[in-house]
């Protein structure tokens, strides 16, 4: 009986143990290709195929091949892009709080196997891609380009505007949700691409500014590193009154949208406009960085529901 017992509590060991197995190594593989910034890509992703079907005419229930096909590429080439960072950027990530735990950093991956990974990743999702259009799968192909070459291995180790430069690849998504429906240009996918690019800067920067002391240990040039807090300020105020602009050409999608958006803005633009008054620059930055978030899940959101109406 003892023996039985016995045999029964190491098969449960085993099992707990092979689930703690996968739980670490899904652990790992999300940090490697940054689950989080691949899932907030993809609410921009189908917000812009969404508003695609809905200026061409199409049905969102006759058209799941392209849905699938479209979320499925984009986020394995976003993920795989965001690997190959992980790869190149092994080395300075372990002067920051929040990336010095990476697979890449504490050794628990081969570096050499992350980077496979995400150039297969990328390969895959690339060809997921190409069963919708190869507009897609080209500006998918443009976006990981600009974020692994243009940004990562090129600006973000030697300028200030390293930000900017990032920013043309994380305002790709919209396009390629639009473009795997209807390859064809339209001022929509324009004003998505707008949109997610006048967001970032001003996201990121606030970002640079909590985290301002770990970026210049790692010896990057960012914004408030080089130039200060007010400068880093007052650049992100001019960006997020770029934005105010911008909605109303999409009037299309009613007046609601359209009220919802410019509070938004002038809300992100208040906000702002208050840190210049603030002394505490970190509290401020912590929240234009909270406020950012939220501001684009609304807005993404508030598209999609203004089509419903």
């Amino acid at each position: 009986m003892a023996e039985l017992k016995a045999v029964h509590q190491d098969a449960a060991d085993a099992g707990h143990r092979s689930h703690v197995s996968v739980k670490a190594v899904w652990r790992e593989l999300s940090s490697v290709v940054k689950i989080g910034i691949v899932n907030s890509n993809l609410i921009t992703t189908f917000a812009g195929m969404w508003l695609a079907f809905y200026f061409t005419g199409e049905h969102f229930l006759e058209n799941l091949h392209l849905v699938f096909f479209t979320l499925f590429g984009a986020a394995l080439v976003i993920a795989g892009s965001c690997a190959i960072n992980n790869y190149i950027d092994r080395d300075i990530d372990q002067y920051m709080e929040r990336t010095k735990a990476r697979p890449t950093v504490t050794g628990t991956m081969d570096p050499r196997r992350v980077l496979w990974l995400g150039i297969g990743l990328v390969a895959i999702g690339e060809m997921g891609l190409l069963m919708t259009t190869v507009t897609a799968a080209v500006v998918g192909l443009i976006g990981m380009a600009t974020y692994v070459f243009l940004y990562t291995l090129w600006t973000k180790r030697h300028y200030t505007i390293n930000t900017v430069v990032g920013s043309i690849s994380g305002a790709v998504p919209p396009v390629i949700g639009w473009t795997a429906v209807d390859p064809e240009f339209h001022i929509v996918p324009l004003i998505l691409f707008l949109i997610m690019f006048l967001w970032q800067p001003p996201h990121f920067l606030a970002l640079a500014m909590k985290r301002c002391e770990e970026y210049r240990a790692a010896g990057i040039p960012m914004l408030p590193v080089v130039h200060g807090f007010a400068m880093t300020k007052r650049q992100i105020i001019v960006w997020v009154a770029c934005l105010l602009p911008l909605p109303f050409y999409l009037f299309s999608l009613g007046v609601p949208f359209l009220i919802v958006a410019t509070l938004l803005n002038v809300g992100w633009l208040m906000l702002g406009l208050a840190g210049l008054k603030m002394k505490d620059d970190i509290k401020w930055a912590k929240w234009m960085f909270v406020y950012s978030l939220n501001y684009l899940t609304i807005l993404f959101v508030a598209m999609v529901i203004a089509t419903l109406w």
